[in-house]
Parts: C-alpha cells; structure tokens; sequence
C-alpha cells in the first residue's frame, strides 16, 4: 500500500510539472475589446429642416443708367426663418472620409431694410427663396457621426420692394421689381444617426448645419408705381447671408452590410 501511495503522489507532481512548462510555453492572451461596426456611408439621402438666417448689404444711391454714385455704402440687413428641403448622394472613400454632393432649397421671410437717404424713403426686402448646389467633404468622428465642410454655387429670388417716406410713413409711389442675386457659399455641419439617442431609427438622422453665402452686386432702379418708369436714381447692393438650420435626413441604404474593415 505504502508503495501505490509513493506511486501516485509521484505521478501527480510530474503531471503538475508538465502543467506549469505548458502554461509557460503558451501565456495567457486577453481577448480583444468589441469593436464598433463600420457603417456604410454611401447612397443616397433626403432631408428636409428649417432654421433662421441673417443677411446684410453693403448699398449706395446712384443715378440711373451709370455708376455715378450719390451716396456712400451704408450697411443695411435683415432677418427671418426658412424652411429647406433637398438631396444628395454620399460616397465613402475610406473608414473615415466620406466625400459626396448635393443640392437643396430654402423657402421663407428673412426680410430687411433698404434706403434712398437722397429721396428720404426706405422699403423692405425681402428674401423669397434660394438654392445650392454644392459638394461636401466630411470625416467620421464616429462611425455613425458624420462632421463635415461644403461649398458650391447659390442663387436667391429677392421681391418687390414698395417704399414709404422715411419722415411719415407713407406710401411714395415708388417701388423696385423682383430680382435674381448668384454667387457661392461656404459651410459645415453634423450629421448623426438618431441611434445614438436610444432610439432604433435605421435610416434616420439629424444633420446642424451653418452656411455662408455671399451674392453678386446688383443695381435695383426706383420706378414709378403708376408708369413702371424709373425715377432717375437707382440703388446698387451686393449680400452676405447667414443661416443655421436643422434637418431631418433619411439614407435609403443604412443598414446595408458593413464595409469591409471594422473601426
């Protein structure tokens, strides 16, 4: 009995050996964290928002027909709200680059003031509406946060505008007809999938977004009310507008499989 006992305690110490060379041999390996899937950017997208915007004009009087100025530039501008809808198309180039183009509108009252110091009357402007086309360039500060910087073209359709006497306020008889201002704008913004909020909306988004756009100059003549005839002074602007708005936008491919690497 005593030389089984001597046996087996032999038995184990050489199996407890082998077990530590082993584990020696082979460390311990930690597991990886999860990682985040990689979203697919690219497709295509709608939105649609609103938001509130600025604008400001540099302006002078001048007579009618030539650049002759009668007055120096004074700083006039208005503000207002809007709503825009639009679309786009998005490509990802990368894990984190995401580059794409688009085109939208803006529809609304963002008004302001426009004088004539020469024949004391002022009148209110306002913006009717204005459109962009543009590209933007964005980098995934997270998978499903987009941050990005746009650009491109832009037109606005500004209406006619009635004057009134500065000293009593009433109508003068005298007005400038609706017209057409082009230039281009510069912006940026978020873009965020509405998971992030606890809410299961494959699809769905929230985008912020500044913009600053900058418009031509343009000569506005004074006309009679009655004979649609100029006056004989004319007053000559150009705009920068400013605005901020907030969009709800839907990717018709999210949700699709992940692009081939895993952030």
């Amino acid at each position: 009995m005593k030389k089984v006992i001597l046996a087996l305690a032999a038995f184990g110490a050489l199996t407890s050996a082998a077990s530590a060379a082993d584990l020696a041999a082979k460390p311990y390996v930690k597991a990886p964290p999860p990682v985040a899937p990689a979203y697919n950017w690219t497709g295509f997208y709608v939105f649609g928002g609103g938001g509130g915007g600025l604008w400001a004009a540099d302006q002078h009087v001048q007579l009618t027909g030539s650049n002759i100025p009668l007055t120096i530039d004074q700083r006039q501008g208005g503000s207002g709200w809007f709503g825009t809808v639009g679309a786009g198309y998005d490509w990802q180039f990368s894990q984190t680059w995401v580059a794409g183009v688009f085109a939208d509108g803006q529809f609304g009252s963002i008004r302001g003031t426009i004088q004539d110091p020469i024949n004391f009357m002022s009148s209110t402007q306002k913006l009717e509406d204005s459109w962009a086309v543009g590209v933007r360039l964005g980098w995934l500060v997270a998978p499903n946060v987009l941050s990005y910087v746009n650009g491109g073209y832009s037109g606005s359709q500004w209406g006619r505008s009635e004057f009134f006497d500065t000293n009593t306020g009433l109508n003068v008889g005298i007005h400038t007809n609706s017209f057409t201002r082009n230039g281009w704008f510069i912006g940026g913004g978020v873009e965020n999938n509405l998971d992030i909020f606890g809410i299961h909306a494959p699809g769905w988004f929230w985008k912020t977004e500044y913009r600053s756009a900058f418009y031509d100059r343009k000569t506005q003549d004074e006309l009679f009310d009655a004979t649609n005839l100029p006056v004989g002074t004319s007053i000559r602007s150009n705009n920068w507008n400013q605005t901020i708005s907030t969009s709800i936008v839907y990717r018709f491919n999210w949700g699709g499989p992940p692009i081939a690497a895993r952030y």
